[in-house]
């Protein structure tokens, strides 16, 4: 018996030993993976490898884990739209613009023998469209960014031209959720994207015409205490009108059917509900409520936005009594996450006070905990103190390179990122709206890696912030950190072979990887987390 018992110990310890040196094994290859990988990496930012191909493969590849700077609407293809059309045998309702002499091209929802052509409105179908090759490219261009620094001095300025397209695809984006969401899933998954956090619908707005009038009625002198009296009086109103709560169940249950089997063990869904900061402020703070209860009632809505034009006429009139409304109702729905389009404005494009203090009262009054833009940054006052204090409270920007060089002329190094990256404030790339830029969460990366030529270890943690910032819970948060860290190292595996039989030779990369000492690679643990 003792002699058997022996056996088994020795087995056991065995087998631990085997265990051990297996799991020291792997450690060893995925540190050396990751050498190679970094150096790899190095040699293309560096031009050693003179490839932008390469570097594009590079960007492909890589893991992004989360988009959390998207909009559905946006995200969606114009070719998908006209798609959409066809098999709802809508059309397409084609109108000319005298002043800006273009035509426009609008969705009609309605049958096209409802519809009475008039004197410059023609009503074409999906087909008509695609058999047409010349008007299928100028479709494409006036519901999309494509083409345009080709045919600028043809079409709206560049701001104008984007948000327009919402307004032209409007009609379609609400009818078709699903199929819309699980294009964008298959997309994602493509591109080595786990997670995506979307705005999908505007939250409901309620009326009621006495306490409209009230908050409409607030002049620029009122002070915080009699804004808080008008806020809580409307807010108190809203918790206790059972078609107030219809309206928010209904919005809830918009969602959560959209939503229906999206998720699955390799891509995950959530969403941010949101308002529009261009309406009349007793319409933008009842729908903020109606987002607020919307996020407490539901687990798939993990925060709340306010989206459009910053440099609207409303949206700079009205900044400071929407952030003053967060404030109030972060106290009537604690917990709920915000991120907040703030300082998507540029010198020139408002008056300079303009640029002064959106992001701070975002931070500071609205308590938002991550920043949509922040590209006005250098013009906000005292932006080195700013820049503290989102560093300090870590609240990350959402950095999205395509859309404020489309639409805000800013780019390369006169790009804000990179203040933020000298300033340590925590920062993740972001799409904003893909279908209308034309480009993916991939093109972002590309943008980020050849402009700025961050260190590997500085973009895996880029990287690891989209989900560190995300607003999932944080179990949710770990699960996805633990797929991260294996497609990190799944890629970076792929990544030493490319190295290895490319034009690096192996003998190079590994010169390079065996050159770092032991302690270095052990530091190569864990690196982005």
């Amino acid at each position: 018996m003792k002699i058997k018992t022996l056996v088994m110990l020795i087995c056991l310890v065995s087998f631990g030993v085997a265990d051990a040196r297996e799991i020291k094994a792997k450690k060893t290859i995925t540190q050396s993976n990751y050498v190679a990988t970094n150096q790899y990496y190095s040699n293309l930012i560096s031009g050693a490898i003179p490839s932008v191909a390469e570097l594009n493969l590079f960007a492909n590849m890589l893991p992004k884990g989360g988009d959390i700077h998207h909009h559905y609407s946006g995200a969606i293809y114009a070719e998908t739209y006209l798609d959409w059309v066809g098999k709802k045998n809508y059309c397409i309702y084609r109108e000319s613009d005298k002043q800006l002499k273009v035509e426009k091209y609008r969705i009609e929802t309605r049958p096209a023998a409802d519809l009475a052509e008039g004197a410059g409105k023609i009503c074409v179908s999906a087909d008509t469209v695609r058999k047409d090759n010349a008007f299928y490219r100028e479709l494409l261009m006036r519901w999309s960014d494509k083409d345009f620094g080709n045919h600028f001095h043809e079409q709206s300025p560049p701001d104008q031209h984007f948000f327009d397209t919402f307004g032209f695809l409007d009609p379609l984006s609400h009818s078709a959720y699903q199929e819309g969401l699980q294009i964008l899933k298959e997309r994602a998954k493509a591109e080595n994207v786990q997670y995506i956090e979307t705005m999908l619908e505007k939250s409901p707005d309620i009326d009621n015409p006495v306490l409209a009038k009230k908050i409409n009625g607030l002049t620029a002198d009122a002070t915080d205490d009699d804004i808080e009296v008008v806020l809580n009086e409307y807010s108190d109103f809203m918790d206790g009108d059972a078609a107030i709560k219809a309206k928010i169940d209904n919005y809830v249950k918009i969602l959560e059917e959209a939503a229906a089997d999206i998720d699955d063990a390799a891509f995950r869904l959530r969403f941010q509900a949101y308002v529009s900061r261009n309406n009349d402020p007793a319409k933008v703070f009842s729908s903020l409520y109606s987002a607020f209860a919307a996020a407490k009632e539901s687990n798939l809505i993990v925060g709340v936005n306010i989206v459009g034009p910053e440099n609207g006429h409303v949206a700079m009139r009205d900044y400071s009594l929407h952030m003053q409304m967060f404030r109030v109702l972060n106290q009537r729905f604690p917990g709920v996450k915000l991120s907040l389009h703030a300082g998507e404005l540029v010198l020139g494009m408002v008056r300079p006070e303009g640029l002064k203090s959106h992001i701070r009262e975002a931070v500071e009054i609205a308590l938002a905990d991550r920043i949509g833009h922040g590209v006005d940054i250098a013009h906000e006052t005292d932006p080195d103190e700013l820049l503290d204090v989102l560093k300090e409270r870590k609240v990350a920007i959402e950095v999205n390179l395509t859309s404020n060089d489309f639409i805000l002329g800013v780019k390369n190094e006169a790009h804000p990122v990179q203040l933020y990256r000298y300033h340590n404030v925590p920062f993740v790339i972001s799409t904003d709206d893909p279908g209308v830029s034309r480009n993916n969460l991939s093109g972002e990366y590309l943008l980020f890696i050849s402009r700025y030529k961050p260190s590997y270890e500085e973009l895996k943690r880029v990287v690891y912030n989209s989900i560190r910032y995300s607003f999932l819970s944080e179990s949710d948060k770990l699960v996805e950190f633990k797929s991260l860290d294996k497609r990190f190292a799944e890629f970076e595996a792929k990544i030493d072979k490319l190295a290895s039989s490319g034009r690096i030779s192996s003998a190079a990369v590994r010169k390079s990887a065996n050159a770092q000492t032991s302690a270095g690679a052990r530091k190569s643990k864990g690196r982005g987390r």
